[in-house]
């Protein structure tokens, strides 16, 4: 049985809740819920209650109701109905209260819509907005409706806001927010409670509710959701890449892997096909019901009290480098980030480091990175940001070593001490963690409160002790799991900072290594949410070491480039169990063809260990992408400029190609390359082409566009180049600070094409250059 209004299953309800709360800290949160429960009050958004078109700032009024069931025959539904309030006294409270609504044209593509619920409302300031990237806060006093381009029109009907690029449309009653693109065409608009028919309401408008319990508030905007309509990002989702039929929950959770539906790194940005996005401006949890419950409409139900939107016009790369300049593009990474990183759960000793880093230049594959995960401290799992004595007996030698063989070292760690931890004591009465109600700690770990000033001195501290012994970056594992019931030094509770934690967190982190290592910031973590991009990396989880696997991590790959990310990573072959050969043989050359490159997981992760044709395998997409470097560099700039993916969706490439919105199993590496991996046992899959001829790279064989059945080359995946590419290839090195920048060769893939052309970036270099042929 399934509620008309929420569209939450009986069952979905017992699992999720025991006595109307969430039951296990590893769920996400469902906000819709709260929209059908008869106590609360709900306030319709009804009509503009005056408007300064200059300014634009006005009031919108919100009309009271209740929702009454209706029985059918034997049916009991609900009914929305007007309501006169109880509230005493009765003289110092609104039954239908206007309240403010802001219009802000902030650049010719972005618009901002913000709306209070209540006069007593209070945001904390924009310039102190963790979400918003330095750039956009700098510019933040000075904004007001941008100049030039801007017609501005009004009646007694609507007001609306022309850009070249789209228009915003405020219709005065019933209220209404339209969106349309340059041509005057309607691409969505809100709903309004005359939407529904006579005879049964089948979803609530635009709205937002107080509870009966608290009297707190939370938010629904209601689009229009249209037919063809297709809706993509919301972070690292693992679920099919178009979100429509889908509900999305956007609370951070620890999914154990990518094959379920929630999310290490959910975003509260979106866009459709239609040519417009939205990014919903808050830390609290949101469900993103796009037509689950109705089929025309996407229903916001969003916990915080405040509605705060940034909409966006125009196709996917647009609206990408919209967002990303408000939140942040993602830095440019060091060179030998984008090299091969060497790891297993786990690496216990020095010795058995600097095994692995000779027996990698031994069998001549090329890699710049050894990982230690859980072990190198002195208890399994606990980290004290010290080396063992007994296994590492001289750590910063071993760093020199490994450095002068040409490798970097990462370390493994979190932000939760158990009490058998050293720094307990020291975290608990330095008061350095996330609280109760009564003071003391909401669960027995001493949670890490990055909301505190003095917690990121001190965490910094010891991640600087690592730095200044060699290491050169950080895993910033973990950080889904700050208590929701928990009081932060922010003054927030934990509603709204279970979501940025993650995002404090990466920031935390990814400043001291990059204090430490200047122009090298770089981290490895798994956590995150909008704003996380400016502090990259970001790896998939924890995946199942079969096909499912692989889909769910390609996926997730492909939603989190849609959702602002540029750089991002995975574990190739699983993570869970040693992985078997075929599925670790299949999954290389996405992960050599992905931008970082990292093998982890349940041991052997190392190709010796599992046979010498697995071991040829291993070097061959090894030496694929060393050779590809410096198409690899010049991609990666390009991404960090303009907050595109380079594990991209064919639909950011081929915005026009309809066939495009559909694919989710092959991938854009960078804007010329395409790569089909092989999603089952075979040697040969189905691949949609865009318009055009493709060049496989590894037969020189051409390809028309459309449908074809192609067969992998010695490497394990259908890889091809775009007719008219021209793309920079190195000669061969064994690690990336060996790469000869001097002798690069072009290679023209050219079928058709008058011309190839590519792209430029050596290390030093300030710009990217066009290069052509």
């Amino acid at each position: 049985m399934v509620c008309a209004i929420c569209g939450v299953t009986a069952v979905q309800a017992q699992i999720q809740t025991n006595a109307g709360v969430q039951y296990l800290q590893c769920m996400q949160k469902d906000m819709s819920t709260d929209f059908y429960d008869l106590s609360n009050t709900y306030f319709l958004a009804d009509s503009l209650d005056g408007f300064n078109t200059e300014r634009g700032l006005g009031f919108l009024q919100w009309k009271r109701y209740r929702l009454s069931p209706r029985q059918a025959f034997n049916l009991n539904g609900y009914w929305p109905v007007r309501m006169q309030m109880l509230d005493f006294p009765d003289a110092a409270y609104e039954n239908d209260p206007s309240l403010r609504i802001w219009i802000q044209f902030i650049t010719p593509r972005t618009v901002r819509i913000r709306m209070e619920t209540s006069p007593a409302y209070k945001r904390i300031e924009d310039t102190h907005d963790v979400m918003f990237c330095e750039a956009f806060k700098k510019k933040l006093p000075e904004l007001r409706n941008i100049e030039g381009g801007l017609k501005t029109t009004a009646n007694d009907e609507k007001i609306a806001y022309q850009t070249k690029y789209g228009c915003i449309e405020i219709q005065r009653y019933p209220f209404r927010i339209v969106l349309k693109d340059a041509k005057g065409k309607i691409l969505t608009q809100t709903r309004h409670i005359i939407d529904n028919d006579s005879t049964q309401v089948k979803l609530l408008p635009f709205s937002f509710i107080k509870r009966g319990s608290d009297n707190s508030r939370s938010v629904n905007p209601v689009f229009l959701l249209s037919p063809g309509e297709r809706i993509y990002g919301c972070g690292e989702s693992f679920t099919s890449l178009n979100k429509v039929g889908q509900k999305v929950h956007l609370s951070v959770t620890d999914p154990q892997g990518p094959e379920t539906d929630g999310m290490y790194k959910p975003v509260p940005f979106y866009f459709s096909n239609r040519g417009y996005g939205i990014f919903m401006h808050t830390s609290a949890p949101v469900t993103a019901d796009f037509g689950a419950s109705y089929i025309g409409a996407q229903r916001l139900f969003m916990a915080d009290e405040q509605i705060d939107l940034f909409v966006f016009f125009g196709e996917p790369k647009d609206i990408l480098n919209e967002y990303t300049d408000i939140t942040g593009k993602s830095p440019m990474l060091p060179l030998w980030s984008f090299g091969t990183w060497m790891s297993r759960i786990t690496y216990f000793s020095q010795e058995e480091g600097l095994d692995i880093a000779h027996q990698l230049r031994a069998h001549k594959i090329p890699a710049d990175v050894i990982h230690f995960d859980t072990g190198w401290f002195g208890t399994d799992w606990q980290c004290d940001y010290e080396f063992a004595k007994d296994r590492f007996p001289d750590p910063v030698g071993m760093l020199k070593q490994l450095s002068a063989d040409g490798f970097h070292t990462c370390l493994w760690q979190l932000p939760y001490f158990t009490p058998k931890n050293r720094f307990f004591g020291e975290i608990v009465r330095e008061d350095l963690h996330v609280h109760n109600a009564d003071g003391g700690m909401p669960v027995e770990d001493a949670i890490l409160d990055f909301s505190n000033p003095e917690t990121v001195i001190w965490y910094q501290s010891k991640i600087e002790g690592l730095m200044k012994q060699g290491v050169s970056t950080i895993k910033c594992d973990f950080g889904e799991a700050a208590p929701y019931n928990g009081f932060y030094h922010s003054g927030k509770g934990g509603l709204y900072e279970h979501n940025i934690y993650p995002l404090r967190y990466n920031k935390a982190l990814w400043e001291v290594v990059e204090k430490n290592h200047p122009g090298e910031g770089i981290i490895w973590a798994r956590s995150a949410w909008a704003g996380s991009q400016r502090y990259a990396l970001h790896w998939g989880g924890d995946a199942a070491t079969n096909n499912i696997g692989l889909l769910g991590d390609l996926r997730g790959g492909l939603s989190f480039g849609l959702s602002g990310f540029s750089f991002w990573s995975h574990d190739m072959g699983g993570f869970v169990t040693a992985s078997p050969e075929d599925i670790y043989r299949r999954w290389l050359p996405f992960g050599f063809l992905s931008s970082h490159t990292r093998a982890h997981g349940a041991p052997p992760t190392e190709p010796w260990l599992i046979s010498e044709s697995f071991t040829d395998a291993f070097r061959d997409c090894a030496e694929m992408k060393y050779k590809l470097m410096p198409y690899v560099y010049a991609q990666a700039k390009d991404c960090s400029e303009r907050g595109l993916p380079m594990v991209r969706a064919l639909l950011v490439e081929f915005p026009q190609d309809k066939g495009a919105w559909l694919v989710e199993d092959e991938y854009m590496f960078g804007s010329q390359m395409l790569v089909a991996p092989l999603m089952e046992s075979g040697n040969s899959r189905d691949v949609y082409l865009p318009k055009g001829k493709w060049i496989d790279y590894q037969t020189g064989k051409v390809y028309e566009g459309g449908y074809q059945t192609i067969a992998a080359g010695k490497i394990p995946a259908v890889i091809l180049v775009r007719d008219g590419s021209l793309i920079p290839h190195a000669p061969l090195a064994q690690r990336t600070d060996q790469i000869n920048w001097n002798k690069i060769e072009l290679k023209a893939y050219k079928a058709d094409a008058p011309k190839c052309t590519g792209l430029l970036f050596k290390p030093g270099d300030k710009t990217i250059k066009t290069i052509e042929q």
